[in-house]
């Protein structure tokens, strides 16, 4: 039956792009077809077969969920991959259509000759789907928001195998919610952001000693609180790859923006924070800044957990991450200044919902989890950024989603999923 609904391509058990197919990035799995639509036709039929016989349906853009959402045990996953095309599609708004099996990677490559840029995430090989979905933290956070702020329509197949388009004035609530609901309400076939024009950034790393993080670190998150939007900050230490306890403070930059005189007036109050051990910032295609994927080897679970810091805690929580960096048993650790354009819209204009945070901290390690690091931060952190969690439990999605944005997220889950088909995500019940 599914053969002869679908034109796209099937991959079955057995064979040698199965086996490649099979599973994410961060999870394996025997889903009974893998499918790869080529078209919205496509997608349809594969939802429609997966909820006619009560299937498990995954939905794999990139493949980058670190609770490997793009693959299951015994169900469908469909593999928007065919479905990446990049096109400029109105010149004088610059808007682009991108398909949901699109990478950031290669929509900075499309549109680099035109010399736009989308407000995306950190990563080439992350697909655009799931980032934009849950948020979309990146490089030019700060000065244009988040990567699902761009956002001003998306195409969508729901659970009942309708297609529909999503934006302000079409289905208006599934627009809201698709703009941090995460892949609860169908599949996106297809995404139209509105890109910005751009051009080279200043991108690097600072590098300062261990033992000077705890003026470091303080000093950073203050000059942030009152930084030029242009300007996105990472502070990462701890790194147990680069010495543990002993591993630099190393201070992330991108300034959005060519003017070499600009840069520098932006960065010396951070260059000033300490001994500089390391100054490698130098100007970039913003395409050059994405890195590419990290690939776990097999048998490594990577445990990501993140969560936010609003502007009264950050004394007590850097207090906290300082302690913990120096104590030798920390896991890697990320600090990111937040704020600007983010917190410029309304708390309530779409489903991502923690826009006042000022900080957000994320911790990662291989094989180990981090319940002393999260016990003793509790009390000053708040709220889960989805893209950055490695589990999907109820607490997570408590987390996630705050009681009145779960309400109405729920709501539009009963228009649109009310037997939650699309459940391999962080679920919203309706």
């Amino acid at each position: 039956m599914m053969k002869t609904d679908l034109r796209g391509e099937i991959l079955e058990p057995g064979t040698e792009e199965y086996a490649a197919a099979s599973g994410s990035l961060f999870a394996s799995g025997s889903p009974a077809f893998v499918v790869r639509p080529g078209s919205v036709a496509d997608v349809r039929a594969a939802v429609t077969f997966a909820a006619s016989w009560k299937l498990k349906l995954s939905v794999r853009g990139g493949g980058h969920a670190f609770a490997g959402f793009g693959t299951n045990d015994g169900g469908i996953v469909v593999d928007l991959s065919r479905l990446a095309e990049v096109a400029l599609t109105d010149k004088d708004r610059h808007i682009v259509r991108i398909g949901g099996g699109a990478t950031w990677g290669q929509v900075a490559t499309a549109l680099a000759p035109h010399g736009l840029a989308i407000s995306s995430g950190d990563t080439r090989s992350v697909g655009v789907g799931g980032l934009t979905l849950s948020g979309g933290i990146g490089w030019k956070v700060r000065k244009y928001g988040l990567a699902l702020d761009s956002l001003v329509a998306a195409e969508v197949v729901t659970a009942n195998g309708e297609f529909v388009r999503a934006s302000d004035e079409e289905n208006p609530e599934l627009f809201w919610a698709l703009r941090g609901g995460g892949g609860n309400f169908g599949v996106v076939t297809a995404f139209e952001f509105a890109a910005h024009p751009t051009t080279d950034v200043f991108h690097g790393r600072i590098a300062f000693p261990a033992a000077e993080a705890g003026a470091v670190l303080p000093g950073w998150a203050d000059y942030m609180r009152t930084a030029p939007d242009e300007l996105t900050s990472i502070a990462s230490f701890a790194n147990p790859f680069a010495g543990g306890a002993q591993a630099p403070v190393e201070v992330h930059v991108a300034f959005d923006g060519d003017d070499a005189a600009r840069v520098a007036r932006a960065l010396d109050p951070i260059r000033r924070l300490g001994t500089v051990l390391d100054d490698n910032v130098a100007r970039k295609a913003y395409g050059d800044v994405l890195v590419d994927g990290l690939v776990p080897p097999p048998g490594f679970r990577f445990v990501s957990r993140g969560a936010f810091v609003d502007k009264e805690s950050v004394p007590d929580a850097l207090r906290v991450l300082i302690e913990l960096g120096a104590s030798g048993r920390s896991p890697a650790i990320a600090v990111r200044s937040v704020g600007g354009a983010v917190s410029r819209v309304p708390g309530d204009a779409t489903a991502y919902a923690h826009r006042q945070a000022e900080l957000m901290v994320t911790t990662a390690t291989v094989n180990q989890e981090q319940t002393e690091t999260w016990e003793r931060l509790g009390p000053y952190v708040n709220g889960a950024y989805a893209n950055f969690l490695s589990s999907a439990t109820a607490e997570d999605v408590t987390a996630i989603y705050p009681p009145e944005t779960y309400r109405r997220l729920a709501a539009v889950k009963r228009q649109y999923d009310p037997d939650n088909l699309f459940a391999g995500n962080h679920n919203i019940q309706a």
